[in-house]
Protein backbone atom coordinates (compact mmCIF):
# COMPACT_ATOMS: atom_id res chain seq x y z
CA UNK A 1 0.00 0.00 0.00
CA UNK A 2 1.43 3.35 -1.04
CA UNK A 3 1.16 6.09 1.55
CA UNK A 4 -0.35 8.49 -1.00
CA UNK A 5 -3.57 6.49 -0.54
CA UNK A 6 -3.76 7.07 3.22
CA UNK A 7 -1.96 10.38 3.81
CA UNK A 8 -3.83 13.59 4.59
CA UNK A 9 -3.74 15.64 1.40
CA UNK A 10 -5.07 18.87 2.86
CA UNK A 11 -1.98 20.83 3.82
CA UNK A 12 -2.11 23.83 6.10
CA UNK A 13 1.17 25.66 6.00
CA UNK A 14 2.93 28.74 7.27
CA UNK A 15 5.92 30.72 6.14
CA UNK A 16 9.09 31.26 8.14
CA UNK A 17 8.30 34.91 8.89
CA UNK A 18 4.71 34.35 10.04
CA UNK A 19 4.12 35.33 13.65
CA UNK A 20 3.14 32.95 16.40
CA UNK A 21 -0.11 34.93 16.65
CA UNK A 22 -0.92 33.63 13.15
CA UNK A 23 0.11 30.11 14.18
CA UNK A 24 -2.14 30.36 17.24
CA UNK A 25 -5.13 31.16 15.03
CA UNK A 26 -4.39 28.19 12.76
CA UNK A 27 -4.09 25.74 15.64
CA UNK A 28 -7.31 27.09 17.16
CA UNK A 29 -9.25 26.90 13.88
CA UNK A 30 -8.08 23.46 12.73
CA UNK A 31 -7.96 20.09 14.44
CA UNK A 32 -4.34 19.06 13.91
CA UNK A 33 -1.02 19.20 15.71
CA UNK A 34 1.56 20.12 13.03
CA UNK A 35 2.06 22.88 10.49
CA UNK A 36 4.34 22.56 7.49
CA UNK A 37 6.69 25.48 6.93
CA UNK A 38 6.90 26.29 3.23
CA UNK A 39 9.15 28.79 1.43
CA UNK A 40 9.23 29.14 -2.36
CA UNK A 41 6.96 26.07 -2.64
CA UNK A 42 9.54 23.91 -0.81
CA UNK A 43 9.26 22.30 2.60
CA UNK A 44 11.80 23.91 4.94
CA UNK A 45 10.52 22.94 8.37
CA UNK A 46 7.75 21.70 10.58
CA UNK A 47 6.11 23.28 13.61
CA UNK A 48 4.31 21.21 16.22
CA UNK A 49 1.74 22.45 18.67
CA UNK A 50 4.14 21.37 21.43
CA UNK A 51 6.90 23.59 20.05
CA UNK A 52 4.38 26.42 19.80
CA UNK A 53 3.15 26.00 23.38
CA UNK A 54 6.74 25.95 24.70
CA UNK A 55 7.50 29.21 22.87
CA UNK A 56 4.60 31.30 24.11
CA UNK A 57 3.79 32.55 27.57
CA UNK A 58 1.60 30.21 29.63
CA UNK A 59 -0.46 33.27 30.61
CA UNK A 60 -1.82 33.83 27.09
CA UNK A 61 -5.63 33.94 27.15
CA UNK A 62 -5.79 34.00 30.95
CA UNK A 63 -6.75 36.73 33.41
CA UNK A 64 -3.04 37.09 34.28
CA UNK A 65 -2.05 37.92 30.68
CA UNK A 66 0.27 40.93 30.45
CA UNK A 67 1.70 42.97 27.60
CA UNK A 68 4.91 40.95 27.91
CA UNK A 69 2.93 37.70 27.54
CA UNK A 70 1.18 38.96 24.41
CA UNK A 71 4.57 40.00 23.01
CA UNK A 72 5.60 36.33 22.92
CA UNK A 73 3.14 35.98 20.04
CA UNK A 74 5.35 38.32 17.99
CA UNK A 75 8.03 35.65 17.66
CA UNK A 76 8.45 34.25 14.17
CA UNK A 77 7.99 30.68 12.97
CA UNK A 78 11.66 30.38 11.93
CA UNK A 79 12.69 30.97 15.54
CA UNK A 80 11.01 27.83 16.85
CA UNK A 81 10.40 25.48 13.89
CA UNK A 82 12.21 22.19 13.50
CA UNK A 83 14.57 22.13 10.54
CA UNK A 84 15.48 18.46 10.97
CA UNK A 85 13.04 17.03 8.49
CA UNK A 86 12.05 13.41 8.22
CA UNK A 87 10.04 12.97 5.03
CA UNK A 88 8.55 10.30 2.82
CA UNK A 89 7.73 10.16 -0.88
CA UNK A 90 4.11 9.47 -1.94
CA UNK A 91 5.20 6.16 -3.49
CA UNK A 92 6.75 4.87 -0.27
CA UNK A 93 4.95 1.91 1.20
CA UNK A 94 3.11 1.58 4.48
CA UNK A 95 5.81 -0.62 6.01
CA UNK A 96 8.45 2.00 5.15
CA UNK A 97 6.31 4.64 6.87
CA UNK A 98 5.96 2.51 10.01
CA UNK A 99 9.73 1.96 10.08
CA UNK A 100 10.27 5.71 9.74
CA UNK A 101 7.86 6.47 12.61
CA UNK A 102 9.66 3.97 14.84
CA UNK A 103 13.19 4.96 13.86
CA UNK A 104 12.76 8.71 14.25
CA UNK A 105 10.13 8.70 17.01
CA UNK A 106 7.96 11.30 15.29
CA UNK A 107 4.19 11.58 15.27
CA UNK A 108 3.81 12.86 11.72
CA UNK A 109 5.82 12.76 8.53
CA UNK A 110 5.55 15.29 5.71
CA UNK A 111 5.11 13.67 2.31
CA UNK A 112 7.13 15.41 -0.41
CA UNK A 113 7.89 14.99 -4.09
CA UNK A 114 11.44 14.46 -5.33
CA UNK A 115 11.85 18.26 -5.62
CA UNK A 116 10.79 18.72 -1.95
CA UNK A 117 7.29 20.07 -2.59
CA UNK A 118 4.86 19.05 0.13
CA UNK A 119 1.90 17.02 -1.14
CA UNK A 120 0.58 15.67 2.13
CA UNK A 121 1.26 14.68 5.70
CA UNK A 122 1.08 11.23 7.28
CA UNK A 123 0.30 10.83 10.95
CA UNK A 124 0.32 7.68 13.02
CA UNK A 125 -3.45 8.18 13.27
CA UNK A 126 -3.70 7.86 9.47
CA UNK A 127 -1.84 4.55 9.69
CA UNK A 128 -4.00 3.24 12.53
CA UNK A 129 -7.20 4.31 10.76
CA UNK A 130 -6.11 2.44 7.63
CA UNK A 131 -5.27 -0.71 9.61
CA UNK A 132 -8.56 -0.53 11.52
CA UNK A 133 -10.52 -0.12 8.27
CA UNK A 134 -8.78 -3.12 6.71
CA UNK A 135 -9.49 -5.25 9.78
CA UNK A 136 -13.16 -4.26 9.76
CA UNK A 137 -13.40 -5.12 6.07
CA UNK A 138 -11.94 -8.56 6.80
CA UNK A 139 -14.37 -9.15 9.66
CA UNK A 140 -17.36 -8.10 7.59
CA UNK A 141 -16.26 -10.33 4.70
CA UNK A 142 -16.30 -13.42 6.96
Amino acid sequence: MKIEKIMTKEIVSVQMDNTLAHVKQLFENHKFHHLLVIENKKLVGILSDRDFLKAISPNIDTAMESIKDVASLNKRVHQIMSRKLVTLHPNNGLFSAIQTFNKHRVSCIPVVTSDNQAVGILSWRDVFTYIETKQLEKLLAQ
